[in-house]
């Protein structure tokens, strides 16, 4: 598999000796190489964040142990390989305790001891990472197990079929209510698998505008658009041998779903930009809180590439159906709030569980643990009582607007303002949110002006 281009900066004044430093290094297409000639213009690029600089002892405007300083106390990741044509052993071991990862004497085999050692560096860079990776995924996996919690009936089911889905590689589909945790299920699933030392990629398909979504989930080369500077790998090949999660899948593009299908199919992809397909392995999970034969009927998804997603499907169950798992999470959610703010845990009274119980939470577990970490927040004594359990703010909100008494006309004005300030002045499709001609929204803001 091909791995995220990796970063190369040259900073060398000879422009010839340049030219075949960046020529060397760029016979590896997963280097991108940009040469600077002097040390003033590669400082102030260096929130381009390089992977590596070899850096040229004698420049023009500052020695090479200066830079060499500077980098390290702006980034001491970058690892540094200083190029001179002296050998002197001295500057050498000054160099090497200032943080330089090598001295490389121009000579005739420059080329193949250059490309070894940044070959030596990237293996070490790639190793370290998998150590970091592989440390915070273990963290996460019983942080996440930990938060699946509840002993309702409906929970115990959810439970069975997480155990399903992580003794074999099915694709999995899961449901329910914007709040319910599903990607918090389908991280459960990947931690507690034998994909469980390899990524878990979230793409959130909603947020990504329909222009960039092919080449963030396929990736695209070099040049292959306006913008395109390096190759970049998609999340297929970065998930790859791991979990890829597509959340809110109902919202994907209907032209790019054939790719998609294509894809699953194959299990290869083929980069924006590129003729050669790339295999992966990756274990698809998606998650929608759509009806997705509705949208096959309403001509938005497409049912062949439903019928290949499908594979096993949970249905999260909304907090209002779990019983008393609502006073079993608001407990964790207190001892979690409390420990990570240095509070002394807190007790929830009779009356506040009787509250909590009474609430039907249209915002699910996500509704909850807000009401919570407020409720702890403004108890000042170690019990958490009914008057700190702050419910249905939303309706409360909704009261004091048809409080102001407004006409018809203006409350209409208002809800349109309302919905062009979110969708950052989109007529079209603040129209079509509300099931309005563009006409009749032009118009109610001209009448709006007038006043």
């Amino acid at each position: 598999m091909s791995e995220k281009a990796f970063k190369i900066f040259v900073v060398e004044d000879d422009e010839w000796y340049s030219r075949l430093l960046v020529h060397t290094l760029s016979l590896n297409p997963d280097y991108e190489i940009q040469a600077f000639g002097n040390g003033k213009d590669c400082l102030a690029n260096l929130h381009q964040q390089p992977d590596i600089i070899t850096l040229d002892y004698r420049l023009p405007d500052m020695k090479g142990l200066d830079v060499l300083k500077q980098i390290k106390e702006i980034n001491e990741d970058i690892q540094i390989i200083l190029i001179s044509e002296q050998d002197d052993i001295g500057v050498v071991v000054t160099l090497l305790q200032n943080g330089a990862f090598d001295y490389i004497v121009k000579s005739k085999d420059i080329r193949e001891r250059l490309l070894n050692t940044v070959n030596n560096i990237r293996q070490g860079s790639n190793l370290k990472k998998e150590i970091v990776n592989l440390r915070q995924e273990v963290k996460k996996k019983y942080t996440e197990q930990d938060t699946i919690i509840g002993n309702s009936k409906a929970t115990r089911k959810v439970y069975e079929l997480i155990e399903k889905a992580i003794r074999t590689n099915i694709t999995v589909t899961i449901t329910g209510e914007t709040g319910t945790g599903k990607e918090l299920v389908a991280k459960a699933i990947h931690y507690s698998s034998n994909r469980s030392k390899q990524p878990f990629v979230a793409v959130n398909v909603a947020a990504i505008p329909k222009e960039l979504i092919e080449s963030e989930l396929f990736g695209h080369e070099k040049g292959a658009f306006t913008g395109a500077a390096f190759r970049r790998i998609g999340k297929f090949e970065e998930a790859d041998g791991g979990t890829l999660f597509l959340d809110e899948m109902a919202e994907m593009d209907i032209a790019l779903q054939a790719k998609l299908l294509r894809a699953l199919q194959e299990k290869e992809i083929i980069r924006i930009g590129s003729n050669t397909p790339v295999k992966f392995d990756c274990r698809i999970i998606i998650a929608t809180n759509k009806d997705l034969q509705d949208e096959i009927k309403k001509g938005n998804f497409r049912q062949d590439l439903y019928y290949r997603l499908y594979g096993l499907p949970i249905e999260l169950p909304p907090l209002r159906e779990r019983e008393n798992d609502v006073i079993i999470l608001a407990k964790h959610f207190i001892q979690v709030f409390c420990k990570e703010n240095k509070m002394a845990t807190k007790t929830l009274t009779p009356e506040a569980s009787a509250r909590l119980l009474s609430y039907s939470f249209p915002g699910n577990i996500r509704e909850l643990k807000s009401v919570i970490e407020l409720a702890v927040t403004l108890a000042d004594q170690h019990e958490i009582s009914a008057d700190h359990i702050v419910l249905g703010r939303g309706q409360d909100l909704l009261d004091d607007i048809f409080s102001n008494e407004l006409s018809l006309r203006e409350y209409d004005i208002r809800i349109v303002k309302k919905f062009l300030d979110k969708y950052d002045n989109n007529i079209k499709l603040v129209a079509e949110k509300l099931d309005l001609g563009v006409a009749t929204i032009y118009r109610m803001l001209k009448e709006d002006n007038k006043e």
